[in-house]
């Protein structure tokens, strides 16, 4: 199964231009198998999320982008707003007290900049700072290919990945109807529900495909 990891959707990221119906709608065009729905620090209710899995016949899952002290993780399994969660280490224990999962998103950001290296030595040590950041204690994966990302930024998380020994995921971070289907994650396994999905994504079962080259990082 083809799912995309990362979107955002109104009203819950008010960055983004896309309503629910329009991105299962461009995902099916773009042969995903399910997309999951990670608006920035706003969780939507299951009730609804089950509601638009029935309503439009296709696997939604619900998550949330939590904008951490760490970092900016994709979270699965935690349904409501708890005091303090924007701390890593809180975030980490509520996630595990609901049985989720977290993936740490675009890692470059706040690490790597792309157009401010000559001779590959800034590159180098951006690295460096990166591996050593507290985020990748948190994370059960990482997100090696964002369809907003640069090439030379998705190389740069793919780098920490092989580096640090993390399964990468894909997701197209899609704020806007063109950005659906860039990127997004393999999984080896049939899933139909939240709880299989943390469960192959925990497991490790799976990985990060760039659907614009239809090939894996």
């Amino acid at each position: 199964m083809i799912i995309d990891l990362h979107s955002h959707t109104l009203p819950g990221s008010d960055d983004s231009f896309l309503k629910p119906e329009d991105l299962v709608r461009r995902a099916r065009q773009s042969g995903l198998d399910g997309v999951c729905l990670t608006e920035h620090d706003w969780f939507w209710d299951p009730r609804d999320v089950e509601r638009l899995n029935h309503q439009l016949d296709f696997l939604i899952i619900p998550g949330v982008e939590v904008s951490a002290e760490e970092g900016h993780f994709l979270v699965f399994g935690v349904t409501k707003y708890t005091f303090g969660m924007h701390r890593g280490p809180t975030l980490k224990r509520l996630v595990e007290e609901a049985g989720g999962a977290m993936v740490l998103a675009h890692p470059y950001r706040r690490q790597f900049y792309a157009d401010s290296d000559d001779d590959g030595s800034a590159y180098a040590q951006a690295l460096q700072r990166a591996c050593e950041s507290p985020a990748f204690l948190l994370a059960d994966a990482i997100e090696t290919l964002n369809g907003r990302g640069t090439a030379r930024e998705n190389a740069f998380s793919q780098e920490l990945s092989a580096r640090l020994g993390f399964k990468g995921t894909g997701g197209s971070d899609a704020h806007l109807f063109s950005e659906i289907g860039a990127c997004a994650t393999r999984f080896e396994k049939k899933i139909a529900s939240l709880e299989e999905f943390i469960c192959e994504l925990k497991a490790g079962r799976f990985q990060a495909v760039d659907l614009r080259r239809k090939t894996t990082p």
